[in-house]
């Protein structure tokens, strides 16, 4: 029976071997992974910040450009995006609300603000927000959905009647007694 148990041993020990050969290879995967993650979040980052920058470029700005003999719109357009497979120009992102349209026409990130927004029982802060939309409460996240809060509050989807404190947007309509 000798033999038995040492056959045993040896797999066991060839097991073991296999295990961390996997765990090692699972750590490598893992740190792979990270730096994949990271380079995708910057890359988001980027589109979302060159699509607010052209939604924020008035076309005064372009024009007073080509006036000035500065550049063509066109190339003030063009060199915003040089390099690109494609140019996104006067892209709004959040558009403004209208009677009519609800949060479903909102970037996904921007109707989960609004909804947790909607769902609190009073004003709520970004450091509120961000763990119920499922982002770590980190000090980046949180500037970053309280400048998704100040957006929606210009394009008319939330209120901040105290600086910093965020609720539904009141839509009352004054119905003056000469408009019936």
């Amino acid at each position: 029976m000798g033999s038995l148990f040492e056959e045993l041993e040896a797999r066991e020990v060839a097991a073991r071997v296999r295990v961390e050969e996997l765990e090692a290879e699972l750590a490598e995967l893992s740190g792979k992974l990270e730096l994949a993650r990271e380079g995708l979040e910057r890359l988001r980052i980027a589109r979302e910040t060159v699509a607010e920058v052209l939604a924020e470029m008035s076309p005064e700005k372009s024009v007073a450009g080509v006036d000035a003999g500065l550049a063509s719109v066109d190339e003030l357009m063009t060199s915003a995006y040089a390099g690109a497979e494609r140019q996104v120009i006067g892209v709004l992102t959040v558009p403004n609300w209208q009677p009519g349209i609800g949060p479903e026409m909102l970037p996904r990130v921007y109707r989960d603000i609004v909804e947790v927004v909607s769902d609190a029982p009073g004003p709520v802060r970004a450091k509120q927000v961000v763990p119920r939309i499922g982002l770590p409460a980190e000090t980046g996240k949180i500037e970053g959905t309280r400048a998704k809060l100040k957006r929606l509050v210009e394009r008319g989807w939330l209120d901040e009647d105290t600086p910093g404190m965020f609720t539904p947007a009141r839509r009352h309509r004054t119905i003056s007694p000469n408009a019936r």
